[in-house]
């Protein structure tokens, strides 16, 4: 039988990879919108610009998600997440979140270098 080039058993390997990238997002979008009440009430001062950012990113990680068939959204998603760590100025949870999905997104971006290659 002969080589067929692809690295993995999957039959669709780049969907299966734009599904993950989807799906981080979009739970990234999710996570960030039910953090705002929790953050508000045991964080202390979570004030309208930290809570303008944190609604803005989701937004973000919603519309990228539904944009991964594009190369450049893998990208925009990097970015996506220095602009998280960035917001932590505003509030210092927020740099917490952005130093958790920074990590899954570094892992996503590494599974999709061994899938696609």
């Amino acid at each position: 039988m002969a080589p067929t080039g692809r690295r993995s058993g999957l039959r669709n390997p780049e969907a299966a990879v734009r599904g993950l990238g989807a799906g981080t997002l979009g739970l990234e979008a999710l996570v960030l919108l039910l953090a705002i009440q929790p953050i508000r009430v045991v964080g202390g001062h979570f004030g309208g610009a930290a809570i303008a950012a944190t609604v803005a990113l989701a937004v973000a990680a919603v519309l990228l998600a539904g944009l991964m068939r594009r190369r450049w959204a893998w990208s925009a998603g990097t970015v996506l997440q220095g602009l998280l760590l960035l917001a932590g100025l505003l509030h210092w949870s927020l740099f917490g979140l952005g130093v958790i999905f920074a990590l899954v997104w570094a892992y996503a971006l590494h599974v999709r270098r061994v899938i696609l290659g």
